[in-house]
């Protein structure tokens, strides 16, 4: 009996070893696609003067190169840098490396609940549906004693609130035009708020510019120190529902500085140093056999199950872009964040398991 007792500690203390990860940030940029991901600009986009908003000149003079490596690092610097050489990327459909949605809708509220429930429910299936029903995995990384009121969320669309359940979920959900600091805000949470309630509102009070929910998540990283932080950006989807392929272009290009920005942030402070891994991906694709639908997604547009995923952290083996032929699912998503923080996600509904190709 005491020699099993000890063996077991041993196993156990080697477990606590091997988990270095203390810390997760998620980060989605909404409906951006896999095909600028690995390829830069899509030429037969941005030459169509329905779609490049007159400016064709700008977009190839900031974005454009001969060489697709370089054009994909001009839009996304930092991960074709960084994360390219220190963690993995996911999605290069050219390579036959599929990553999918499993839910049958193609829209967002749908892909965000398979991304945070690893679950299907068929009975999700629309961007208007009430409170998720479904435990998502932040719900349940809240609930142990580690984590417990060191989890948030920041989200530009207005649905993030029911996505993620705030009321039966427990942690702090910041949507759309949300007051940051409840009643008692930092000056600059109040500044944070002020800002953003006198901004330009293209997408009217569904959803606000991206650079608000940027700098609110940014305050609290800096200020709470969460140890499990969810960021979900929103322009790419807008401008591409827009059909401004510029502006898209752009906006995926910033989030790119903005995850830098964090990544600076967190390899410069001592809680986060070395003990914090971030996952990125979409929630849905978007056409692209038929040029036309790279502004749309649903059922109905081919392609717009496509997605991509990407990570980096000291759980993470630095493969840099995985070009083995293979085929990986949104609803891994979850259980995957849940094993890179050392749990294993469990609760009423199935729980797909995680991509074991990470680790």
């Amino acid at each position: 009996m005491k020699k099993a007792f000890f063996i077991l500690s041993i196993l156990l203390s080697l477990k606590s070893l091997a988990q270095k990860t203390e810390n997760i940030i998620i980060i989605t940029t909404d409906g951006f696609r896999w095909q600028e991901v690995f390829k830069g600009i899509d030429a037969a986009i941005a030459n169509d003067k329905k779609f490049n908003q007159g400016d064709s000149a700008y977009i190839y003079k900031k974005y454009a190169d001969t060489d697709i490596k370089e054009a994909r690092k001009k839009l996304m610097p930092f991960f074709w840098s960084e994360i390219a050489s220190k963690g993995q990327i996911y999605g290069n459909r050219d390579l036959g490396n599929k990553v999918d949605v499993a839910n049958p809708y193609w829209f967002s509220y749908p892909g965000y609940s398979e991304i945070m429930t690893g679950n299907v429910d068929l009975k999700v299936n629309s961007n208007s549906y009430k409170p998720n029903p479904n435990v998502n995995v932040l719900e349940f990384l809240n609930q142990q004693s580690k984590l417990k009121g060191k989890v948030a969320a920041f989200g530009a669309w207005d649905a993030f609130d029911r996505i993620l359940n705030e009321e039966r979920s427990g942690f702090s959900v910041i949507s759309a035009f949300d007051k940051v600091g409840g009643n008692k805000p930092t000056a600059s949470q109040k500044l944070l708020n002020e800002m953003r309630d006198n901004s330009f509102k293209p997408f009217h009070m569904d959803e606000c510019l991206d650079v608000f929910t940027h700098y609110q998540a940014l305050d609290e990283l800096k200020t709470k120190k969460p140890k499990v932080l969810y960021i979900a950006y929103g322009e790419t989807d807008e401008w591409a529902h827009h059909a401004q392929y510029r502006s898209y272009l752009d906006a995926a290009n910033q989030v790119d500085k903005w995850i830098q920005e964090i990544w600076t942030f967190v390899q410069n402070n001592p809680q986060y140093k070395n003990k914090t891994t971030l996952f990125i991906t979409v929630d849905h694709g978007r056409g692209d056999k038929v040029k036309a639908q790279w502004t749309d997604h649903g059922a109905d547009v081919p392609g717009a199950s496509e997605i991509w995923f990407a990570a980096i952290g000291p759980e993470i083996a630095p493969k840099g872009e995985i070009k083995t032929e293979s085929q990986f699912y949104q609803k891994q998503f979850a259980q995957t964040l849940a094993k890179i923080m050392g749990y294993d996600f469990k609760t009423d509904h199935p729980v797909e398991k995680e991509i074991s190709e990470l680790f």
